[in-house]
Formats: structure tokens, sequence, C-alpha cells
């Protein structure tokens, strides 16, 4: 049965109970194809249902202070105003620390910094907005704290860089509530080669995963922390999903079949996902989702150079005049290159599942780390997935799946693998 058959079912069951409800009284006709009110009206329904989880939502240094308060709707694309305004019922707050030279002074700055991403996110569920939103640690957690009405944070590491070579603190992570580990960022650590090397950097330092990244695979495996092969290098990812006894997940990238960039993932390390039981978490990062043309990328540097935006947050120190300038050419420059959408975004899911499956795929934005398209920009429009996803054809269950579903499958196969192992251990 094609999805676009299904879809006319679910809106005819639709149209069918809007009749029972009325007595059965009025006349009823429905078309061979549905109006946009009735699909609009159905994505509602499926979104208000489907438990809603987006694996990347990165965080400043400064999270959960009167500078960045989450409790506060403002500039940033992610905060619980808009996680309510979105249903957004889960996000997967990113502890990211970057590559740096490999020092033992480096390792202790990398571990501090993560403790004060980590401190933040605690301050955030458990002293500013605890009525609000609660830390998860376990699947049953997510499930609980969803049906009490409060939205759900859970904690991901991007780089492993943060353990340096001390695999003692993944055990200290994962009391934190650490629940996925990206294995290397931009630029090889001890752990793995990147996809992404930095420029003093060979192409391949490891040809993968490291052996201290086998024992580190080992070690996530026998805590219950998710392996994510984002990031890294295709052979690393590879490694990582042959030596991981539980299965992985790519928690934010897209596909190579549809985009061809360095962060994406092909068709080869789909399958290899698939057939290791995990989930790509498919990314709506505009350069991942669509290749941005030479000229545009050379008419956005001159623009930013000429008004001295610098790096991500220079644009929030514009004046409000300056910012109004900034935007009106950006948007000239989007009608003669338009930038990446939903629909481009919704492509690289239906690549996905028709490639490995609908058990294999789900959603994860990059907020605040660079991700946002046109459609789905921050939080409060994460219904606009939802109603894409309804006019290809998806059904709820589909839905269901991909928003979620799926990677609580791969988090509690991971907590199974972990508690046989940790049962071996003891006996």
């Amino acid at each position: 049965m094609t999805r676009k058959l299904l879809m006319l079912m679910a809106v005819l069951l639709l149209v069918v109970g809007a009749w029972a409800c009325s007595g059965g009284t009025e006349q009823v006709e429905v078309s061979s194809e549905p109006t946009e009110a009735e699909i609009v009206e159905l994505a509602r329904g499926i979104h208000e249902r489907a438990l809603t989880i987006d694996t990347h939502d990165d965080i400043p240094f400064n999270f959960a202070t009167e500078e960045v308060d989450p409790g506060v709707r403002g500039d940033r694309k992610v905060d619980l105003p808009k996680m309510r305004e979105g249903l957004l019922d889960v996000g997967f707050f990113i502890v990211f620390v970057g590559q740096t030279e490999r020092t033992a002074e480096n390792y202790e700055q990398a571990k501090a910094d993560a403790m004060t991403k980590f401190e933040a996110i605690h301050r955030m569920t458990e002293e500013m907005y605890p009525d609000e939103i609660e830390l998860a640690y376990t699947t049953d957690d997510v499930q609980r704290i969803h049906a009490s009405g409060r939205l759900v944070a859970m904690i991901g590491i991007e780089n492993g860089y943060v353990i340096g070579k001390d695999l003692s603190l993944l055990e200290k992570y994962h009391e934190l509530g650490a629940r996925y580990i990206t294995l290397a960022h931009g630029g090889h650590n001890d752990i793995a080669d990147s996809a992404t090397p930095r420029d003093h950097e060979p192409e391949s330092e490891h040809d993968g995963l490291s052996g201290f990244g086998e024992e580190v695979v080992a070690e996530m495996n026998r805590l219950g922390i998710m392996v994510d092969v984002s990031h890294i290098s295709k052979q690393a990812m590879l490694d990582a999903t042959a030596a991981s006894q539980a299965p992985v997940m790519a928690s934010h990238s897209s596909t190579v079949t549809i985009n061809d960039h360095p962060r994406n993932m092909d068709d080869e390390q789909l399958l290899a996902l698939r057939d290791n039981g995990g989930v790509i978490q498919t990314v709506a990062l505009g350069a991942f989702v669509k290749s941005v043309p030479l000229e545009k990328q050379e008419a956005v540097a001159a623009l930013r150079e000429e008004m001295g935006v610098e790096g991500r947050a220079g644009v929030r120190n514009l004046s409000d005049e300056q910012r109004a300038e900034y935007d009106r050419r950006m948007m000239e420059l989007d009608e003669q290159w338009p930038p990446a959408n939903v629909q481009d975004f919704v492509d690289h899911i239906d690549h996905a599942v028709e490639l490995i499956g609908i058990d294999h795929v789900g959603i994860s934005s990059d907020f605040d780390g660079g991700g946002g398209i046109v459609g789905w920009n921050d939080a409060s429009e994460t219904f606009n997935v939802t109603l894409e996803l309804v006019r290809r054809g998806y059904s709820e269950e589909d839905i269901t799946q991909l928003w979620g579903g799926n990677l609580l499958r791969v988090l509690s196969d991971v907590e199974r693998v972990a508690q046989g192992l940790q049962g071996e251990t003891t006996n």
C-alpha cells in the first residue's frame, strides 16, 4: 500500500469521524484528494499525539543563567516556550567541547568545560524550572516525565575529546546523565578519525577507530551510553558500528545521496547502521541538507565582512538598525539562491527510509549549533516537519517512529545490553 493511499485513508477516517460526531445527519462529500484543511487537521492530530524527540540542541557555556535563560522566549532557536509552542517534547541538550591540541593541560580544560555545561543543564532542570522540565536518564524516565505534562531534557556529549585518555570519566559522565557520546568532532582525537580533519591534520590518523577507541566503545556499551557515529570518518563509523555490541546512532547527519557533504552518510554506512540495528537522526542543518552555491557563499562572506559579523553570535551584536539592514540583504540573497527548506530536509528522510527502512530513521535539528532551515528554523516550528511527512503519505505509526520511537528503541536496546554486560562482570 502506498503512502499516498494511506494518507487518503487517514483523511477519510477523519471525515467519517466528524460525520459520526454530528449524529450522522449531515451529508459528507469525500473527494479523491484531501483538502489543505484536512491535511493540516490530520497532521495536527498526529503531531499532538506523537512523542517528539530532537537529538541535538547546542548550548553555550553561560546557559541557564540570567544571560541565557532557557525559560524566557528569546533569540535562541531552543528554549522552553518555543518547545511548548512547537510541541517538541524531548530535547537532547549538548555538552560540546571543541577539539584542541592533545596535551595534559588541554585534557583538563576540556573536562572542566564539559562540567560547566553539565552543571548548566542540571541547573535548568533542578533549580530554575523543575516544574517545566526534568532530566531523563532512562527510556522509562522519558515516558514518565512526558506523561506528567512536563518537557524532557536529555544529555548528549559532542566530542569524546572530553575524556582525554581517562576511560574512567565515561562512568562519571554517565552518572551525570550523558546518554550518547559523539566519538570525535572537527579534528581527529585519541578515539577516532574525524570526517572533517583540521587544516594541519592528515586525512587519517588511526585508519578509523583507534585501539583506545575500541576500549571506549566497549565501556560505553557496558555503561549504557549510545555510541554516536556522526562527525567521524567513514572508516571510523564502520569500525565503531562493527565493534559495538549495542545499536549505534548518528545523532545529527543526513544522506550523501541527496547532498554530497563530508558530514553526511553514504549508502554503505546507512546499510551498516541498519544491520547493526541503529538509527540515523536526519539533521536539518542547511549546508548538510542542500549545497550552497559558491556564488552565494562568497556573497554572504562579503556581506558579513562588510557589516563586521563574526562567528555564530555576531548577528546578535548588531544594532537594531544594522540587524534590519543585514536581514534585508540576506533575504535578497535567499531570493536569488533559495536556502534549504523542510521539503529538502524530508527528501533525506525519504531516501533513508527507502534504503534502510522506517525502523532506522529519526529526526534532529542541530539548533543553536548551525541547524535550522526554512520552515523549521526553531523549536516553535516543529509541527511543519510533521505536516510535510503527512503530505508525503507517511502514516501516523511511521511518523511516531521517526519522531522518537526509533531513538527510544535504540536507547532501550543499549540499556538492555548494558544490563547484560554488567551482569557478566558480577557473576
